[in-house]
């Protein structure tokens, strides 16, 4: 199988990255080389296409398996398997962001809840348990935001994540609306101080 060379680069790259985001360079090149692909490949084209082992193909396939990264699909009279890409991007989004929440984010509120269950006794893990309870804090509002986005649309979801800064103004609206109508302050007090 001839790839073009933008396809090329793309696969390198991604190769590359994929070392950078936990995975090793032969699963990002197999899932790059899938996901601009035209028509879903059999492990047959993606080794001959990126000059890899059949066993290393295999394994990367089982490994974007796990992740739910790729689909398997099967050709009529052709009893190879077939694998492709989701079409939809945001798909892949949120496939990753549950996966790795699963794999990486679940665990350590696990680890957090038990270690915030404890009663320390040393001043040092006194402090600990306060700096945990900072991170634990953390991670569920990331996680509590991410099971909202996860349950938007696409649409939406672009949507969002273009209005970029305009989020932080209409925040900061709604901040000094909250502070003019304070108990004990008359709202007519702030119009005449803007103005």
């Amino acid at each position: 199988m001839n790839v073009p060379p933008l396809t090329q680069r793309f696969v390198m790259h991604f190769g590359e990255m994929g070392s950078r985001w936990g995975i090793n360079r032969t699963v990002g090149q197999i899932y790059a080389l899938l996901f601009v692909s035209a028509k879903p490949l059999n492990a047959d084209e993606i080794a001959d296409a990126l000059s890899f082992s059949r066993s290393n193909v295999s394994m990367g396939l089982k490994e974007l398996s796990s992740w739910n990264l790729v689909r398997l699909n099967h050709l009529p009279n052709d009893r190879r398997e077939y694998f492709q890409a989701p079409e939809d991007v945001w798909a892949i989004f949120r496939t990753l962001a549950a996966e790795r929440r699963k794999r990486e984010i679940d665990p350590t509120l696990s680890m957090l809840r038990d270690a915030l269950m404890e009663k320390p006794q040393l001043e040092e893990d006194i402090h600990a348990q306060a700096r945990m309870k900072q991170m634990h804090d953390l991670i569920e509002l990331g996680t509590s935001w991410l099971d909202d986005v996860q349950k938007m649309d696409s649409a939406t979801l672009a949507s969002l994540l273009k209005m970029g800064a305009q989020v932080q103004k209409l925040l900061q609206v709604k901040e000094k609306v909250k502070q003019a109508f304070r108990p004990g302050k008359a709202p007519a007090d702030d119009v005449a101080g803007d103005a």
